[in-house]
């Protein structure tokens, strides 16, 4: 087994769940019930946003350093926060070179936001669901008041001030059927890097002991599949759908972070978290320095320290987390092992794998029947494309 996980990431919380708006699919926001103490003290406290920047900067083997910002909705810290972040990240950095990712709803962002963002070459992740049917069937503000206007507000405000953004889409049962639509309708607002996101989730029929519905694979009581989730056998044509449309008549004008990632595994490199062997380098940092395990595993028990207590290189290095990095492996599903596309899926998130396998463990991704169509649909036309691109 490894002893450490390189190359990793903290994706941190400087506002916790705190959010501006009610998304009804959103998994984070119950995770208030893990802070019942904090209703009133939510943000990242100046000793902790310290610790983070030096602890992620000191502890990082590589020269180019990661700062991804998300929420919760990570502008309510306000700008004052960010700005001291940045003093931080020069304080800090000696010889390394810092990047800033920011993933947000948009709906606070103003001038003042955008003027900030170009100068500190903020890279920009902002949630827009597709037109404005499928956007606002979910993303809501938490007075029930649609958003779709507020992110096109936003995004016009970046594009007027050159802050770069790509756009996050999730893939829900409201927009899969209208895969070109949606793809079209991002275009239309300007965005030029895209990602795909499925939405999968199960509700206990009871909370558990901390008062979340929204349960890892392994739990044991009475569930459903959410109703918003994306049929499993849908979001493997709405890839391919888009992917044929983007072949046609956008490549090398757009960018689709899902086939990009495809590409990459398919040349040797590596791809998201998702789609690797092992996971485990993306880990959650919540406001007020609790470290776990992952982003979608924000529970009791995947907690593996605190940054303001602990050694960052001994936390990612922890039996722990070097268990929850192997385990995705040794839980892989039976049938991946002979799969045609196992090299570019590998068995999807292990918070999906809860469906039935063959050996008769509940460890199938939910979403089996959708990567393997998009994929073994994809991947012979990238190994085309690749054989062109070396044969030129």
């Amino acid at each position: 087994m490894s002893t450490t996980i390189e190359n990793f990431q903290l994706l941190s919380k400087p506002t916790s769940s705190v959010c501006n708006l009610d998304c009804e699919y959103c998994f984070y926001l119950e995770k208030e019930h893990l802070y019942p103490e904090r209703k009133h003290n939510w943000q990242m406290d100046p000793e902790t946003l310290d610790n983070y920047i030096k602890k992620n900067i000191q502890s990082q083997p590589a020269n180019v350093i990661d700062f991804i910002w998300q929420g919760g909705e990570p502008t309510l810290a306000g700008l004052d926060f960010y700005r001291k972040a940045v003093e931080l990240q020069k304080k800090y950095a000696k010889n390394k070179t810092i990047n800033n990712f920011f993933q947000t709803n948009g709906v606070k962002f103003n001038k003042e936001w955008a003027t900030f963002l170009k100068e500190n070459n903020f890279l920009v992740g902002i949630s827009v669901d597709g037109n404005s049917v499928h956007h606002n069937k979910y993303r809501k503000t938490r007075s029930g008041k649609a958003t779709y206007e507020m992110v096109k507000k936003a995004i016009g405000l970046m594009t007027e001030h050159g802050v770069e953004f790509n756009t996050l889409t999730v893939v829900s049962d409201t927009n899969v059927d209208e895969p070109i639509q949606v793809y079209e309708a991002l275009k239309e607002l300007g965005a030029k890097y895209m990602q795909f996101i499925p939405l999968v989730e199960r509700i206990a029929n009871k909370p558990t002991e901390e008062g979340l519905y929204l349960i890892k694979p392994d739990f044991s009581g009475q569930s459903d599949i959410a109703p918003w989730t994306v049929p499993n056998d849908k979001y493997g044509k709405f890839l391919n759908k888009i992917f044929d449309y983007w072949l046609e008549k956008d490549i090398g004008h757009y960018f689709v972070m899902n086939f990009e990632q495809t590409l990459t595994q398919l040349v040797g490199g590596r791809s998201i978290c998702v789609f690797e062997p092992e996971c485990g380098a993306n880990l959650a940092l919540e406001a007020n320095g609790d470290i776990y395990s992952c982003d979608h595993y924000v529970f009791p028990d995947n907690k593996i320290g605190n940054i303001n207590n602990d050694d960052l290189t001994e936390l990612v290095s922890s039996e722990q987390q070097l268990e929850f990095s192997k385990g995705k492996l040794l839980n892989l599903d039976t049938d991946c092992l002979s799969c045609s596309v196992r090299k570019v899926c590998n068995g999807g998130c292990p918070k999906h794998r809860f469906l039935t396998s063959s050996s008769g463990l509940r460890n199938k991704s939910y979403l089996c029947q959708s990567y393997k169509e998009h994929f073994s649909y994809v991947v012979p036309k990238m190994e085309n494309l690749i054989k062109k691109m070396f044969n030129q």
